[in-house]
């Protein structure tokens, strides 16, 4: 019998390229048909079919009170009664700039767009345009929006340029693109001796999210930021996912690396689309209307997004939240690892603040090239698992996980108890 999941989505594959609107989400990673979902409460989802599920995607990172958030579909509703938008300045994304600047000190002036890609791709143009220089770094394994110039994989060697990882990007768009290893110090001070006087900005993902989770080494974020005073090149913190997911002053604030470029988006949006790119007033005044880098966006500072997020961000400031946000995802984690252990299973996982990563291998990896030794085909097994036991994971072995503020023992509970089941699934299998 044909399901309703499965009906829409052989709908959607006929007018729709592979069924979705992002790529993701069609499941291709894990096999299957993916879940179409009608309604969220809280930490649960429900699909298409009715079929409830506990949700570790969040929308990929945003929603952190969990969904439908009484607070934030009322802030949503009053915006919506004054108009949808205006195209000209507000309140609203005024008080969303200064509150932004307050809790980021490294924000000393900040400019609102609509999504965390729009803000990458600005700060890029805002590093070349302040240093009048070309090259960008970035780390392979972080993913920063699907600008031309940042679709990019490694070159064959430790100082080549990137190569386009998409059809449709020119190779002069990604020539002054370096990617170079994330977590490899002596890599980037190799780039910078041979090259600083040419870099513009390093952009990275300061807790990576983008390859499953995979956290800095003790040393790599200090390296940055000592490498770029040093030769003058701006260094950007993408913080889209991090930022207000592992704490309250996001990534840089877990590190006290003061970054001179900081992009957001997720959270700072509650689940509406609002990204933000802001930094040292000195960079940020070259932005047009005050210099000559130039961006705009009729949505930019949308009432009722800002709206979502603004009662979003002022919510986490409860005091305590990220304490308890850390701890429970710390549970789950450890929780999950003990677990697949005592089934005899390689295992690993990880977490900063809200945000997790599991991995079918002995340790946590600390370098994409360590994230590519964890067995996939074992993973994909283990999410439809899980899957059909109601726990939704990210459909890819190569993205990280999300707690919420709504998530409790009884998620924790009915998670572990649809883990035990299938882990030992997998080593009946073995």
């Amino acid at each position: 019998m044909t399901t309703r999941n499965e009906e829409l989505f052989a709908r959607s594959q006929k007018i729709i390229p592979g069924g979705v609107n992002s790529p993701v989400r069609a499941f291709r990673s894990v096999g299957g048909t993916p879940r179409f979902f009608t309604r969220g409460k809280g930490a649960r989802l429900w699909d298409a079919d009715g079929r409830e599920y506990i949700d570790y995607v969040g929308s990929w990172g945003p929603m952190i009170l969990g969904h439908a958030d009484p607070d934030v579909i009322r802030a949503v509703q009053v915006a919506a009664e004054s108009s949808l938008s205006f195209g000209a300045p507000t309140e609203g994304e005024l008080e969303m700039a200064e509150l932004l600047t307050q809790l980021l000190p490294s924000m000393e002036m900040v400019r609102l767009v609509s999504s965390g890609t729009e803000a990458t791709m600005t700060a890029i143009r805002l590093a070349r345009g302040y240093t009048g220089r070309n090259i960008i770094v970035k780390f392979e394994g972080c993913y920063h929006g699907h600008a031309d110039a940042l679709l990019v994989k490694a070159g064959s060697g430790a100082l080549t340029y990137g190569q386009p990882s998409s059809a449709g990007v020119p190779a002069d768009t990604t020539k002054h693109t370096l990617v170079l290893d994330y977590n490899d110090i002596e890599g980037l001070e190799r780039a910078f001796a041979t090259q600083g006087s040419d870099i513009a900005g390093v952009i990275l993902e300061p807790v990576v999210g983008n390859m499953n989770l995979v956290r800095p080494t003790d040393g790599f974020v200090r390296a940055l930021r000592q490498l770029t005073e040093k030769h003058g090149a701006v260094l950007i913190f993408d913080e889209v996912m991090t930022g207000f997911r592992v704490g309250p002053q996001g990534a840089q604030g877990l590190f006290g690396i003061r970054p001179d470029l900081t992009t957001l988006g997720k959270v700072i949006g509650g689940g509406m689309p609002v990204g933000a790119f802001g930094g040292r007033r000195d960079i940020m005044e070259r932005m047009a209307p005050l210099g000559p880098v130039y961006q705009a966006g009729t949505l930019s500072g949308n009432p009722v997004a800002v709206a979502a997020g603004l009662t979003t961000l002022r919510k986490i400031q409860a005091p305590g939240f990220f304490d308890r946000l850390t701890a429970n995802t710390r549970q789950l984690v450890d929780g999950m690892v003990a677990v697949a252990q005592s089934k005899g299973i390689a295992f690993s996982g990880d977490c900063v603040g809200g945000m997790f990563g599991l991995f079918f291998r002995a340790e946590a990896p600390r370098t994409f090239a360590e994230v590519m030794t964890a067995d996939k085909e074992r993973f994909n097994r283990f999410f439809h698992l899980m899957l059909d036991r109601g726990v939704y994971l990210a459909p890819s072995a190569f993205e990280a996980g999300f707690v919420s503020a709504a998530h409790g023992e009884a998620e924790f509970k009915a998670t572990l108890e649809a883990a035990t089941a299938s882990f030992g699934t997998l080593a009946a299998a073995s």
